[in-house]
């Protein structure tokens, strides 16, 4: 619960740190001394080297959103006590992530939905529920997120790219993909079944505490 408590603050996602926001920044990172600036150059390569392993196409520009995001949060409240600033990045840093797949919880629920679908460990009644238990949803988002790494890169785009966006979204956003795949359409949709079917399998067994 803290976790989502602490990574979540209402930002303006059009906002962008000037001068005095991103001295805050800097002196926050320092930690109470002055790096010259090398430990937010530091951050921002970990930080970039984080997206470049969760394969996102614009790991400098979700970076960047991270750390505007850390800059606001200061600007704000004045100081950061959650947790040490590399720590507390990380966190922000995984929930950009999150955002980035456009709402990860939708191929999560269609995980969960499949009849034979068994997750033992974890009850994921609450994922799309009103008020979802966010321990059981940050374990399955887990789960889902080592699953993901597990697959080539090709069915690890396709996947994401099938669920992006709300409904509306995904009819024309599925026959776009289509197209650019040269794919039909009921050839994408039996391939993402596949791979679906393959990451139900996945994160069943992960639940379970039996993912090899």
């Amino acid at each position: 619960m803290g976790k989502d408590r602490i990574a979540r603050p209402v930002l303006k996602k059009s906002w962008v740190p000037g001068p005095a926001a991103l001295g805050r920044l800097l002196s926050w990172l320092d930690e109470g001394t002055d790096s010259g600036g090398e430990r937010y150059l530091e951050m921002r390569r970990r930080l970039v080297a984080y997206f470049e392993r969760k394969r996102c196409p614009s790991p400098d520009e979700l970076t960047d959103e991270t750390l505007n995001r850390v800059a606001r949060r200061l600007e704000e409240q004045g100081a950061i006590t959650d947790a040490p600033p590399a720590k507390y990045c990380y966190i922000v840093a995984r929930f950009v992530f999150l955002e980035y797949l456009r709402g990860p919880e939708r191929l999560l629920a269609s995980l969960t939905a499949q009849p034979d679908a068994q997750f033992s460990a974890i009850d994921p009644a609450g994922v799309a529920g009103a008020d979802p238990d966010a321990e059981a949803r940050e374990a399955l988002l887990d789960c889902l997120d080592r699953c993901l790494q597990q697959l080539s890169a090709d069915d690890h785009t396709l996947i994401l790219e099938y669920y992006r966006g709300d409904q509306a979204e995904k009819i024309t956003h599925r026959r776009e993909l289509a197209a650019r795949l040269s794919l039909t359409p009921n050839a994408l949709s039996i391939r993402a079944c596949r791979i679906r079917d393959r990451l139900v399998a996945c994160v069943g067994a992960c639940a379970a505490g039996t993912m090899t």
